[in-house]
């Protein structure tokens, strides 16, 4: 099943262990954390969510990636910042870099800061018409916790317009909800855009934003929170079965940007007063084959052994949902996967939907310290891995394993031409070490599913 067993690959161009795959696939390593970029400014810490887009020149890709820094507020260390640009934060740590890769050797033509002035960049989701990327900030922190502005937004970082030295400017979509974001996919035939809530501890819900012009984000429109049909407060967490579909309705969010800090209900409170459904920690979002697919990092009937969260839930290994738009009514929500141990699939975070119809998912923070070792990565406690899901036989199998460090996996995309599997490796959060880095794998991908 997939592409066969795995074996610890280097790096064509550093030589560096850091990657298991299957025979026939090699990997480069691009934008490591501290590299100086085109526009002077260090690569920063953290690399999360990302997506890939045609470059500017034949043979080449054009890599919008996400930081999500969480040190304090003005923090230099590791940052993602211009100084002189135009940004929402003057105390803002986290943001977007931009790389222009050429596809047939990996090598890095440039690569700069394309937005900042923002904190807690984890992932996000291509605009419409693949015009560029909108990226999510995965908190809603504020003034009360040392920043100038509010957090808990989405930002456009448009394709055109930002150059190295030249930032775009970071100007919160303020009615597509202020919460913990995580990701967002766009329907193309409608232009709505979808979003997941990673609030960890919390009932989370899924949202969409249904723009009154979807070519122009900020010209406003409607949040609102899917519910089952007939069913209040439906707990998708668990005892859920897979392929079930679950006819589903939206119900509106009144105030999508709440005064948090004067104590105004939060968009989930404020869906599930009308009867939302539950999920636990949606991440990954990802738009394919006409349906919408995202994640339940820890949800699950098959539970992981780690103390029950703030509401008294005990987390799951982890679901794959996709969410399929009505035509004429509200659509319908079908379990596509749930794993039933650590071995199958731990803690699924971002997502891509491949070319050739598959689904690969960067796990996050899988494993524990009771957890057996992986043969591959036997020194390592969390060991995170790279898992393809062939919906054809709806079974999981390995593609690739972190055998560098514990952090995981996020952001991966394929090239428009879908030759190449860009993916990064988050590091650390906080500090250069572990450092982030970005990988372009190759291979048979015509052998296998992805």
């Amino acid at each position: 099943m997939g592409y066969g067993p795995l074996r610890r690959t280097p790096a064509t161009n550093t030589g560096e262990e850091l990657l298991a795959l299957p025979a026939g696939f090699s990997y480069v390593v691009l934008g490591r954390t501290g590299t100086p970029m085109s526009d002077g400014v260090a690569t920063p810490i953290a690399h999360d969510g990302m997506a890939a887009f045609p470059g500017t020149r034949r043979h080449t890709a054009r890599l919008i990636r996400n930081h999500e820094v969480r040190t304090t507020p003005g923090s230099p260390g590791g940052r993602v910042h211009v100084e002189g640009s135009e940004r929402y934060d003057e105390l803002g740590v986290a943001g977007t870099t931009t790389l222009e890769v050429d596809l047939r050797d990996g090598t890095v033509l440039r690569h700069f800061v394309s937005l900042n002035g923002t904190i807690v960049n984890c992932a996000g989701g291509m605009m419409l018409h693949r015009r560029g990327w909108l990226t999510c900030e995965e908190t809603t922190a504020g003034p009360n916790q040392g920043w100038t502005r509010k957090h808990g937004y989405i930002f456009e970082v448009p394709l055109a317009g930002p150059e190295p030295g030249r930032p775009a400017p970071s100007r919160p979509l303020t009615a597509m909800g202020r919460f913990s974001h995580e990701a967002v996919a766009v329907d193309p035939r409608t232009g709505y855009v979808y979003e997941t809530e990673d609030d960890s501890g919390r009932p989370n819900g899924f949202y969409r934003f249904r723009p009154a012009d979807p070519g122009n984000l900020a010209a406003g429109g409607v949040l609102e929170m899917l519910k089952v049909k007939g069913a209040g407060n439906y707990d998708c967490r668990e005892g859920q079965t897979m392929g079930a579909r679950l006819p589903v309705e939206w119900v509106t969010i009144d105030d999508p940007d709440p005064d948090l800090e004067g104590g105004a209900p939060t968009c989930t409170r404020q869906g599930l007063a009308k009867g939302g459904a539950t999920f636990n920690r949606l991440e990954g979002c990802w738009y394919g084959d006409g349906s919408v697919f995202f994640n339940s990092t820890s949800g699950g009937d098959a539970k992981n052994g780690d103390p029950a969260n703030a509401d008294g839930y005990l987390e799951g290994y982890g679901q794959v949902w996709q969410y399929v738009p009505g035509r004429r009514d509200g659509g319908t929500l079908v379990l596509v996967y749930e794993s039933p141990g650590r071995r199958e699939l731990d803690s699924p975070d971002n997502l891509t939907f491949t070319p050739r119809g598959g689904i690969v998912l960067c796990e996050d923070d899988a494993g524990s310290a009771d957890a057996d070792p992986h043969p591959l990565a036997p020194g390592l406690i969390n060991v995170n891995r790279l898992i393809g899901l062939d919906r054809r036989r709806g079974q999981p199998f390995e593609f690739a394993v972190n055998v560098a460090d514990d952090s995981e996996f996020a952001g991966a995309c394929f090239s428009p031409d879908g030759s190449v599997l860009f993916v990064n490796q988050l590091g650390d959060t906080v500090s250069p070490d572990p450092p982030g880095r970005t990988y372009a794998i190759r291979g048979p991908w015509q052998r296998g599913p992805l």
